[in-house]
């Protein structure tokens, strides 16, 4: 690949996208944000809808690289999925970055199966296998509700530990696979440089900020339930309980290296995340 990039990014205005987005401007490419709801004063967005295969054409257009997140809440995403990819590759698209998850194994079906599709349809292609994301514990999620409602944060977990990694992290890797001039075609396992406990966590949480935080342990099967009073499926809400399940038995105990490895700086801590997000943490 030559010259100015163009960059179609899924979920361009989400936790993970907004930062790709705005490290590819930094480096001088050009960005589309696909989006289900467009900002009109914007020229950078576009309608992007998985439920909508009307939307992916024009979303495509004049794109040479995507930035690529798998339909919120499909349990079963992979044939929507690839025949986006198929009328990509038509479309001129030559690279795809997709976000996965360290706890999605490959496989032949659910999320699992994202990741033998890109590598098989483009030739240019990298895999982010990211922890469990900092900004759980301040964004709109229900681990940041619990914290500033109630002072707690409810998993399934026990005293397994998790190597939470900051979304600035993860963009800057995706940002780098997006544009280096040889196509990494790998996957990257992306961790912060710390794995903790949510017991861990919550202690970091009230040291730093003075607010009482603590953890409480739940079964797979209550924490299912409150999945599903968030509004979620109860199939969907099955699979978010299995991996905190998974964590407890020792998934995402691990770190890694690859943050510093593809950027040259290291990762964000915990306590420096806390630090710069406290007033995050208040009722």
């Amino acid at each position: 690949m030559s010259g100015q990039p163009t960059v179609l990014v899924l979920g361009g205005t989400g936790t993970t996208g907004s930062r790709v987005a705005a490290g590819l401007r930094e480096q001088g490419a050009a960005v589309r944000i696909g989006t289900r709801k467009p900002a009109g004063d914007n020229p950078d967005h576009v309608r992007f809808d998985w439920d909508d295969p009307d939307t992916h054409g024009p979303a495509l257009a004049g794109a040479d690289r995507v930035y690529l997140l798998a339909p919120v809440g499909a349990v079963e995403p992979a044939p929507v999925v690839e025949e986006f990819l198929a009328e990509a590759l038509r479309a001129g698209v030559r690279r795809a970055v997709l976000l996965s998850s360290s706890a999605v194994a490959d496989g032949p079906s659910g999320l699992g199966a994202l990741p033998p599709l890109v590598r098989a349809v483009l030739p240019e292609w990298a895999v982010l296998r990211p922890s469990w994301f900092m900004q759980n514990f301040v964004a709109e999620h229900t681990v940041a509700d619990s914290i500033r409602q109630r002072g707690e944060i409810i998993t399934a977990t026990g005293s397994g530990r998790v190597g939470f990694v900051d979304a600035a992290d993860i963009a800057a890797v995706a940002v780098r696979a997006l544009l280096d001039a040889e196509p990494h075609n790998t996957d990257h396992l992306i961790t912060g440089p710390a794995a903790l406990s949510y017991a861990d966590a919550a202690a970091v949480i009230t040291d730093i900020t003075g607010r009482t935080v603590r953890h409480r342990a739940v079964s797979t099967a209550e924490m299912a339930d409150r999945f599903v009073a968030t509004g979620l499926s109860p199939a969907y809400a099955a699979v978010l309980a299995g991996l905190d399940e998974d964590i407890r038995h020792g998934a995402e105990d691990r770190v890694t290296t690859t943050v510093l490895d593809v950027t040259g700086r290291p990762a964000r801590s915990f306590p420096e995340f806390v630090a710069a997000h406290r007033d995050a943490f208040t009722a």
